[in-house]
């Protein structure tokens, strides 16, 4: 069975970005789901100091063994002025000092959502021209806009918006081979 690894790139434990994951793995099919939840990887921050006086976290170390065995991967990122979080920031550069194509030249679906109706926009341009040199294969991007106003009760409530996510689920989940 093919497996899919999800990663919300927040560490809040009341996050849209990992209310959106959450949701868009149920319109996978046939697929192993390991959910990735950044706050299993407390770390410290990167620094060539500190790895030379230290080495590389063991947590670092397991996380890229997982991500080894992913046939592909769906993240939804929160924005922070703008771009990532500091913690998926600081996990993508140990990431990197392991393997830097953290991402394994698999296919990717890439998401954010935020409470405004640009829908962290600005957080998917940046990982949209960062992420394949990191050895991301985006097959597609999804922006929920304005989540509070179209995810209620537990779903996506605008028609449309869920039509569109739905097709890239299946677009993405076509191309893990």
């Amino acid at each position: 069975m093919k497996k899919i690894i999800t990663i919300a790139g927040t560490n809040s434990q009341a996050s849209i970005n990992k209310t959106l994951i959450n949701y868009t793995s149920d319109f996978l099919e046939n697929v192993e789901v390991v959910t990735i939840d950044l706050n299993d990887y407390v770390l410290p921050i990167y620094g060539v100091d500190f790895e030379t006086e230290n080495g590389i976290p063991r947590s670092v170390r397991r996380l890229d063994e997982i991500l080894n065995n992913a046939d592909g991967f769906i993240l939804s990122l929160a924005e922070h002025n703008g771009t990532y979080s500091a913690v998926f920031k600081n996990l993508l550069d140990w990431l990197s000092r392991v393997n830097m194509k953290v991402w394994r030249e698999k296919p990717m679906l890439l998401m954010a959502t935020s409470p405004g109706d640009r829908g962290g926009t600005s957080v998917l341009n940046s990982a949209s021209s960062y992420f394949p040199f990191m050895g991301a294969k985006i097959i597609e991007t999804f922006s929920l806009p304005s989540f509070y106003d179209n995810f209620i009760n537990g779903e996506i409530n605008n028609e449309k918006i869920k039509g569109e996510l739905v097709t890239k689920v299946r677009q993405f989940q076509t191309t893990i081979v």
